[in-house]
């Protein structure tokens, strides 16, 4: 990234401004998209997840299909690093057919036939990050996250799409043992750095930033908030009732933004926030925006623009 963009994403953080809305609608989602007063232009790839088979909480053709079109948008994913519906390249593309999502978008699948490494700008444990070499096909991205659990991170969302969601296998295995391997098979014997992995994936998300130049928005929806991620097969039942969508120019503010509403939500039963905060904290997951924050990916402290008001 240049010094100029640098300078202008600095600008942009230090008044980060994350907007929300309650509706979770084809609508709503172009809505908020248009709040940023960000155009997405050139060969727009939209980041989301096509969610593992079994797996029936990750985002919906339906739901995005109104802001694809909007912005004329390519659905990007990559293959996973564990046994499963999507870490082979021909069970990928059957579950992102059993999903919906090939028969209305162009969709790509940026790993298919291999990855390239990009520069990072932390090198506490990456010395540089491994995407899908399809990624350079691209000129702005949308980063579309489902809000929800993560098993070893605790929660994802914008920082964890744009990070591991965007590495190729070997990214993945990279990040997840914190540089140590790039081995998928390998990484399982050195994933004990928990603290190592949340870095590495901020300084992963920071890398994805910066190539992109900053020309990249950030939505999360805040749907389906099981304790476990879109890459289980077989999630728990959400407990905590839906909430809306936040977006951002500042992937590390509407990430904050959202744990801000999840922690403060007064739950009761049938709408109970306890379960996933209680993941979130087992795996130390909101440490992940203290260190992205460090080092300059964005700011936790944010306006809060109400849409709904």
């Amino acid at each position: 990234m240049s010094a100029v963009l640098m300078l202008a994403s600095a600008a942009v953080f230090a008044q980060s401004q994350v907007y929300f809305t309650k509706e979770i609608t084809p609508e709503s989602l172009v809505k908020i998209y248009k709040a940023l007063g960000v155009e997405a232009t050139g060969r727009v790839a939209v980041k989301i997840s096509t969610g593992e088979g079994g797996n029936t909480h990750y985002l919906k053709p339906t739901l995005i299909r109104q802001l694809v079109e909007e912005v004329n948008g390519t659905i990007v994913e990559c293959c996973t690093a564990y046994p499963g519906t999507r870490m082979d390249p021909k069970k990928h593309w059957e579950t992102i057919h059993e999903h919906g999502f090939d028969s209305i978008f162009a969709v790509d699948l940026m790993d298919e036939y291999g990855d390239l490494r990009i520069p990072v700008q932390d090198h506490k444990h990456l010395r540089y990050n491994i995407v899908g070499n399809h990624l350079p096909y691209y000129d702005f991205m949308i980063n579309l996250a489902h809000f929800k659990g993560h098993a070893m991170g605790g929660f994802g969302g914008v920082l964890k799409n744009a990070s591991i969601g965007v590495a190729s296998t070997a990214g993945k295995a990279n990040i997840h043992s914190a540089g140590f391997t790039e081995d998928a098979g390998e990484m399982w014997n050195h994933i004990d750095d928990q603290d190592g992995f949340l870095e590495s994936m901020a300084a992963a998300a920071q890398a994805v930033h910066n190539y992109f130049g900053g020309r990249v928005i950030y939505i999360n929806v805040m749907n389906n908030m099981s304790v476990d991620c879109d890459c289980d097969g077989n999630p728990a039942k959400p407990e905590l009732l839906d909430m809306g969508i936040m977006a951002s120019l500042d992937p590390v503010a509407v990430d904050q933004a959202c744990l801000d509403m999840v922690f403060s939500h007064k739950g009761k039963p049938g709408d109970d926030n306890k379960p996933l905060i209680e993941r979130i904290n087992r795996q130390h997951g909101t440490y992940i925006t203290d260190y992205a924050e460090q080092i300059g990916l964005g700011s936790k402290t944010y306006t809060l623009i109400n849409l709904d008001e």
